[in-house]
């Protein structure tokens, strides 16, 4: 079985070992046959993370097939293509049982806090992994982790048809968020640093793209959604931006929060109190495969599209030290088994 783990910053080495780990009951034996690269895959590769020990298997965004289960499988067999949902929480504390594991106090997420999928096979609770049709790539599967944290974002917003959206990133989070938005009916404004990935935007149905090295985002947004929008999403994760979106709120909108950012915002409660605006903190998923998995068969959501390069894992070493050198035409990246 080839692992690849990463040993030190910067060093992934890719080694043949046996696996000859039996499922246990209401788990099942996945052959890894797709892994993309997440940003915080790359984060903890280029500069490690506190939460992270190393060695580490990453990889959580994945899709393969089911070769073994243990009793109670969900339902699962051998030979289901599957991708897998990554949050892992205690299943049994207040918030887990109110339906809320994603915000658990002992939430992990595979292949972060606990070992991954950049590996040949994996063991996973069956209840976690989601079957998919024979018309979708392993590879386009692959994407519905980070679409999964799209749809989060979006249910955490209640965004509807004829919401006037900002979306602050056209990154691979951002460009998921936008795809399904449109796909939802909703009016989207998008603005990035890089024309190649607000080129890609509009091709994603961007209803207008605003570079923000040439355009101030809030005059573009408010000449856009006079009055203001009714959804703003920091799809960068930076507190600054956070704050900024605050700005380009119309009355009742809603604000999406995704930042792990340590910084402090400065926000006078006055400007949330007066529009009555919601901000809205998304972690991960809670439970949203299904829908993601219902987009990609209605085909709100193109995942091929969303795939600038794929690499054999025993170029995975390879293919992160490309991800470094800051392709603005670059998407995702998928590793292959």
């Amino acid at each position: 079985m080839r692992v690849a783990k990463l040993t030190e910053v910067q060093k992934i080495e890719v080694t043949e070992e046996v696996f000859n780990k039996k499922p246990a009951r209401g788990q099942a034996v996945v052959q890894v046959k797709a892994a993309g690269i997440c940003g915080t895959d790359f984060h903890i590769f280029r500069e490690g993370r506190a939460d992270v020990e190393l060695p580490r298997v990453m990889g959580h965004e994945l899709a393969g097939i089911v070769v073994e289960t243990g009793e109670d499988a969900a339902g699962l067999k051998p030979g289901d293509r599957v991708v897998m949902d990554p949050v892992i929480s205690c299943g049994h504390c207040r918030t887990c049982v109110s339906g809320h594991e994603n915000v658990c106090e002992d939430v992990k997420c595979f292949g972060v806090q606990m070992d991954g999928g950049f590996q040949d096979y994996i063991i996973a609770d069956a209840r976690r992994l989601y079957v998919f049709p024979e018309d979708l790539s392993f590879e386009e599967a692959a994407l519905a982790e980070p679409f999964s944290v799209a749809s989060n974002i979006l249910w955490r917003t209640q965004l509807k048809a004829g919401d006037r959206t900002v979306i602050i990133g056209a990154g691979t989070i951002g460009l998921a968020v936008l795809q399904a938005a449109a796909g939802l009916g909703a009016s989207v404004l998008i603005s990035d640093i890089e024309d190649k990935k607000l080129e890609r935007a509009a091709a994603f149905g961007a209803d207008r793209t605003v570079n923000t090295r040439r355009e101030d985002l809030k005059e573009a947004a408010e000449s856009f959604f006079p009055g203001g929008a009714d959804v703003i999403i920091d799809a960068v994760g930076a507190s600054a931006l956070t704050q900024s979106a605050v700005e380009l709120a119309a009355p009742f909108a809603r604000v999406a929060v995704i930042a792990f950012d340590g910084k402090p915002m400065e926000i006078p409660p006055v400007y949330i109190t007066k529009k009555e605006l919601t901000l809205a903190g998304s972690r991960m998923n809670c439970g949203r495969f299904p829908e993601v998995l219902q987009w990609m068969k209605e085909g709100k959501i193109r995942p091929k599209e969303m795939i600038t390069a794929v690499y054999p894992i025993e170029e995975i070493q390879h293919a992160f030290e490309e991800m470094m050198k800051g392709d603005s035409a670059s998407v995702k990246t998928i590793i292959s088994f």
